[in-house]
């Protein structure tokens, strides 16, 4: 399901679109990491979602507070369960795509690895992840 605001928008505007909104909230530090991806997925797929969600993923930052688990990947499972709150075998199935995915690109999904590998700074872009969500949830009817 799409909202109200991208049905005129194909698929691939779309994706774009979350990736670039994704990243510039980040960016711009209006949010961290799992809550620009929250944030992104429930504007375009779930905008009945209050935004109190968003609030609610906010200890997901740099790996949970300098824990293991990306954020943008945690944030991403977040949004994937609020899009599709009453089909949890298709949440696990796409959590684990997802998984598959972000470690293909970025080699692990700990943070305290990546933020190593990119000498202090993180080389996740919540962007990617977003899109990633996306088009999962774009290509299997959302």
């Amino acid at each position: 399901m799409i909202s109200a605001e991208g049905n005129s928008q194909n698929k691939y505007e779309v994706k774009d679109m979350c990736r670039s909104e994704a990243d510039e909230d980040f960016y711009s530090e209006k949010y961290h990491c799992a809550e620009s991806v929250v944030a992104t997925i429930r504007k375009h797929f779930s905008p009945e979602t209050s935004e109190t969600v968003i609030k609610l993923v906010s200890g997901l930052g740099k790996g949970s507070g300098g824990g293991c688990i990306c954020g943008a990947v945690s944030g991403a499972i977040i949004a994937l369960s609020m899009v599709l709150p009453d089909d949890k075998a298709r949440v696990v199935t796409l959590s684990e795509e997802l998984h598959t995915w972000f470690k293909e690109i970025y080699g692990a999904t700990c943070c305290k690895i990546l933020i190593k590998k990119g000498e202090n700074m993180c080389l996740v872009s919540p962007g990617e992840v977003a899109g990633k969500i996306a088009e999962m949830l774009l290509r299997d009817g959302g």
